[in-house]
């Protein structure tokens, strides 16, 4: 019984043994040599304490082989789930649970896209991408078992292709798209609904919040009078009251993929250099997106030029996405242009299968897919496309709808990245910029004589004979997308007056610019301003500085909010109720931050919230024909006319049920108190709802070992509108802040940690600083470990 009693207590200690044995076996290698015949020569990888590598190679296609190798080792599953996830294949790897998302990504059939492309590239390109897809199969062949998610998944991780790497470029089309035109969806919905004068206040092009690089801020529409819209008319306050009954949210302002990018010029730094500083803001998980390396190529072949350049990388192409190589430096926002169009398709009465083109008569076509579902059979799905691109929907008049997306088209997707390598001034970074294949960004360069500039990276297409807000016909030949735009006509501002430039996914742009870029749902000015405000004060600025505006929590948009109400709640004085007294009380105390302990910043945002959902609904559902449920999605310029409501306050404009302003805005404020519960107002802090933990994507899937998945933040300062983003798990992927040519005084610091792998020392190496807002070098440090990759003998 005591040797029975014996092995039953050591056998799970013996599974737990051997699964950590197992598992650490997937570990990646650090020391050492390895051979790898692909190699045309030695390659070198230190490491320093934090896991960043320095490669170190002989020719550039080294580079690639070993930039895959690492990719692999490190960050395997993270690449699989990339190109699965531009292909609609993650079904087959993880389930059912996901086959709607595969159905959806399916249509746009990219897997084959990607294939049709590659015999395409140019040679130079081909020769990287082969040897990079080498480096990923080597690396993942070199590790001692299968990455730790396959063990758990029970399946095989399969080989890497080149095609996976243009797979990869669609997945970022996917984040930082609108890739079935849902908002051209929203829009047509409320410009047939609204009047055009109650149109024109309500979705404005901007507000004065906005702080774009070319023009001013634009005009605000009129105030819509009682003869466009009364709700004090007894029936138009019925229809909203009934229409609005039960309404959860109206305006959905979700937090947005989006960025902070800013330069500033020699004549305004204080070390006389020019500075990029940027931090990309991405939804968060572990690993980081982004994969930290220092690129080195001291080439044998006098006709290949020298490389130094550090930055970070994408795993699953090997390409630097930003960072500096010593004599240019670049950064990145989304640019949130117009880059996806609806298409009405002119059907045939007789034939729903035909539709009218410039060309004629044409066929729908058919392709019949198959998704692959792990666990079960296999689903079919009819895909129907047309020239254009893939019929998605019908509008509400029963015509059918096809997407035309930047992603379909051939010039969309390419490596023209890596050439920003070689860029060695502003001028040429510009002209690469324009020939890019990816999803279009704002990009600010510097280079090291001091110079800096901004313009579009990526293709710009010509449109002609439609708004590109709204569904229209291309079937006879005068609407639709006619070429690119030449590089000389793409927006551009060089070297302004000012010293300085900054993007914050705002609108950039007015006049011919804007029209050129398109209108793609450009996020509210309030960051980009309070940004550019920063940058105006310094006279002479320091890399330091940048952390320091990067770091922002201060919440001018909801200060404005707070001193609203309080002003409403001093005014109603002996008539406040308890809680009322107490929500001015916490108003009147707040530090104006977006800071852990700020309850006065939680309740001033919620206000806003409530109080703009009732006021756009009332009206939208009161004055406009819409009676479907319906939310507004993917706009985020309603501050304005909510605002001038709330100040001005007209009589025909106060939502149905309430005698008057003040009343209106107590209830808001009622609502606001009510989602802190019963507790004092006082402890309804910002930091009880925007904790940060960051998790493994199969970290929910295994919660008994979800706190080895989980890299754990905690509350964390910061708002949608301020410069440092954070909300929930939106936030900063990185941030950096670098002069070219002077890469060793420059600071970078991510969350999360080099390696995938939660029993390495890298899993969450250097996630501290990223939380607590401390510098860590931009260059890598002193070499920890050393692996050498060789040629077979």
């Amino acid at each position: 019984m005591k040797r029975t009693a014996a092995i039953l207590l050591l056998l799970p200690v013996g599974l737990v043994a051997g699964l950590w044995t197992t598992v650490w076996l997937s570990h990646p290698m650090l020391d050492g040599k390895i051979s790898i015949a692909a190699l045309d020569d030695s390659v070198q990888i230190t490491r320093d304490a934090f896991g960043v590598p320095t490669v170190t190679a002989s020719s550039r296609r080294d580079l690639a082989l070993a930039t895959g190798f690492l990719h692999a080792q490190d960050r395997f599953f993270q690449m699989d789930l990339l190109r699965r996830v531009a292909a609609g294949e993650l079904s087959a790897l993880v389930g059912p649970a996901v086959l709607n998302l595969d159905r959806d990504r399916r249509q746009h059939r990219f897997r084959a896209a990607a294939a049709d492309r590659v015999p395409g590239l140019p040679a130079g390109d081909l020769v990287l991408l082969d040897a990079y897809a080498q480096g990923v199969n080597a690396g993942l062949a070199a590790l001692g078992a299968k990455p730790f998610e396959y063990l758990v998944l029970r399946t095989e991780p399969e080989p890497w292709r080149i095609e996976d790497t243009l797979l990869v470029n669609y997945a970022m089309y996917f984040d930082l798209n609108d890739e079935d035109a849902s908002r051209d969806a929203s829009f047509a919905l409320l410009h047939e609904a609204l009047s055009p004068a109650l149109e024109a206040f309500l979705l404005p092009e901007g507000t004065p919040w906005d702080a774009p690089l070319i023009g001013a801020t634009l005009e605000a529409p009129p105030l819509p009078g009682p003869e466009v819209c009364d709700l004090s008319s007894a029936v138009t306050a019925a229809r909203a009251r009934e229409r609005t009954a039960g309404l959860d949210a109206f305006v959905i302002e979700a937090p947005m993929a989006g960025s902070n990018a800013w330069a500033v010029a020699a004549g305004r730094s204080a070390a006389g250099r020019a500075i990029i500083a940027n931090d990309m803001h991405l939804q968060l998980s572990e690993p980081n997106v982004w994969y930290r390396m220092r690129w080195v190529v001291a080439p044998r072949d006098a006709a290949e030029a020298p490389l130094d350049i550090t930055g970070v990388t994408l795993p699953g192409a090997p390409a630097v996405v930003a960072g500096s190589n010593g004599a240019v430096a670049w950064g990145f926002t989304n640019s949130y242009g117009d880059w996806s169009d609806l298409v009405i398709l002119e059907q045939d009465p007789a034939d729903p299968n035909r539709y009218r083109s410039p060309d004629g008569w044409r066929e729908i076509e058919t392709h019949n897919e198959t998704i692959a579902v792990r666990g079960q059979d296999s689903v079919a799905l009819r895909v129907r496309s047309s020239i254009w691109g893939p019929v998605l929907d019908t509008d509400r008049a029963g015509r059918q709808r096809a997407v035309h997306w930047l992603a379909h088209e051939a010039e969309a997707v390419n490596m023209r990245l890596i050439d920003f390598e070689r860029a060695r001034d502003v001028d040429a970074a510009v002209r690469i910029a324009h020939t890019v294949g990816s999803a279009p960004q704002n990009i600010m360069i510097a280079d090291r004589d001091g110079n800096i500039a901004w313009t579009i990276m990526g293709r710009i297409p010509l449109r002609v004979g439609y708004d590109p807000r709204l569904p229209a016909s291309w079937a006879d030949g005068r609407a639709g997308w006619r070429g690119w735009l030449d590089s000389q006509d793409y927006p551009l501002v060089k070297n302004p007056p000012s010293g300085i430039l900054w993007t914050a996914n705002a609108r950039t742009s007015d006049g011919a610019a804007l029209e050129q870029i398109g209108r793609g749902g450009y996020a509210l000015g309030a960051r980009a301003q309070q940004i550019r405000d920063q940058l105006m004060a310094l006279k002479s600025a320091s890399v330091e500085d940048m952390l320091e505006i990067q770091l922002d929590d201060r919440a001018i948009l909801q200060q404005r909010w707070a001193d609203l109400l309080i002003d409403v709640l001093r005014a109603n004085g002996a008539n406040d109720s308890q809680r009322l007294g107490e929500l001015r009380d916490v108003l009147e105390a707040w530090d104006g931050r977006a800071s852990t302990t700020s309850a006065g910043y939680r309740l001033a945002r919620e206000f806003r919230r409530v109080a703009r959902d009732a006021l756009l609904s009332n009206i939208v559902f009161g004055c406009g024909a819409i009676s479907e449920p319906f939310e507004i999605r993917r706009y985020y310029q309603t501050e304005g006319p909510v605002w001038r409501l709330m100040t001005e306050r007209p009589a025909h404009l106060l939502p149905s049920g309430f005698g008057s302003w003040e009343d209106f805005f107590l209830s808001m404020a009622e609502a606001a108190i009510a989602t802190c519960g019963d507790g004092p107002l006082e402890a309804c802090s910002w930091g009880q709802i925007n904790r940060v933990d960051i998790r493994h994507p199969l970290a929910r899937a295994l919660p008994l070992l979800s706190p080895w998945l989980t890299v754990n933040s905690g509350a964390l300062p910061g708002g949608q509108y301020t410069p440092r983003v954070q909300e929930g798990l939106q936030g900063a992927s990185e941030r950096l802040a670098v002069s070219p040519g002077d890469e060793a005084n420059g600071y970078f610091h991510m969350p999360g940690g080099q390696s995938g792998h939660p029993l390495s020392r890298f899993f969450r190496a250097g996630h501290d600083a990223w939380v607590n807002g401390e510098q860590l070098p931009f260059l890598p440090g002193p070499a920890a470990h050393t692996l050498l990759l060789r040629p077979d003998a």
